[in-house]
């Protein structure tokens, strides 16, 4: 069987000796949402897989024993996508969870790797509008632990592109940074998309009409029922057109690096 930090691929023994030796566990979350018509729907969820998978691996390889790491299945589906950051839960193939659907799995899915033993747990988030929810379904399974006599689980929560740092955004996006919200099937996203899972990226799409005014201009509220008309006619917020794989890896290296910097500090002591 191969060596891997996927626990789904892990045997239970193999899975069971890496918690015996306090090992880090990643819950990568994203959500199923269309992406344009240049990039698969699975976006979120497998970049986050990805990212999540990639950091385990980093963060094992530099602290030399200290760390074992462990990348727990991930939740596939999010929270409803939001229309300023998302394009909207109106839009064909997005595939949304009620609120209350994802606090619940999020304190599932915790309460569950506590009572493997695991302590470290880290939520990597890769879709935008998840992170209340599994905030909250992370505090809920700590309230259920602290109530069966578990005082020491500690829960890391964040979002990856959160650690895209100033100084990469600005050599990455020469004529301006939209902001993450607006990066909704752009740059970001499809330049990863084009490192790790170039089979799910058909650059040639982008020259369709569809993809002409982006980014998209919003307004600052949000409104129900969706109006669809605020939405562009590709689903995306932002011009994937200057996307690279060159730049997928400055995005994914830069990202890991300073994720495992801030996992160690919130973890090195415990």
């Amino acid at each position: 069987m191969k060596d891997t930090v996927y626990m789904e691929e892990m045997d239970a023994f193999t899975y069971r000796k890496k918690l015996e030796k306090n090992a880090v566990v990643f819950i990568p979350v994203g959500a199923l949402e269309q992406h344009g018509s240049h990039m698969a729907m699975c976006v979120d969820a497998a970049l986050t897989r990805a990212m999540a998978g990639a950091t385990a691996e980093a963060l094992a390889a530099s602290a030399k024993g200290r760390f074992e790491a462990v990348v727990a299945s991930p939740i596939n589906y999010g929270y409803r996508s939001q229309q300023r950051s998302g394009g909207g839960f109106h839009l064909s193939g997005t595939t949304s969870l009620s609120g209350t659907t994802l606090i619940a799995l999020a304190k599932d899915i915790v309460y569950g790797l506590i009572g493997h033993g695991a302590r470290k747990i880290v939520f990597m988030n890769g879709h935008y509008e998840n992170f209340q929810f599994i905030f909250e379904g992370a505090e809920l399974a700590l309230e259920k632990a602290r109530e069966n006599g578990v005082y020491d689980a500690k829960i890391q929560l964040l979002s990856y592109w959160d650690f895209v740092d100033e100084k990469t955004i600005e050599e990455l996006y020469p004529d301006g940074f939209t902001g993450w919200d607006l990066e909704h099937a752009g740059v970001m996203e499809t330049s990863l998309m084009l490192l790790l899972y170039p089979d799910l990226v058909d650059m040639g799409k982008i020259d369709d009409p569809l993809y002409d005014g982006l980014p998209a201009v919003l307004p600052n509220y949000d409104v129900l029922p969706i109006v669809a008309g605020y939405t562009p006619p590709s689903g995306c917020l932002s011009s994937p057109a200057a996307s690279s794989r060159d730049k997928g890896v400055v995005l994914r290296d830069v990202a890991v690096k300073n994720m495992v910097a801030a996992i160690k500090q919130e973890f090195a002591s415990d």
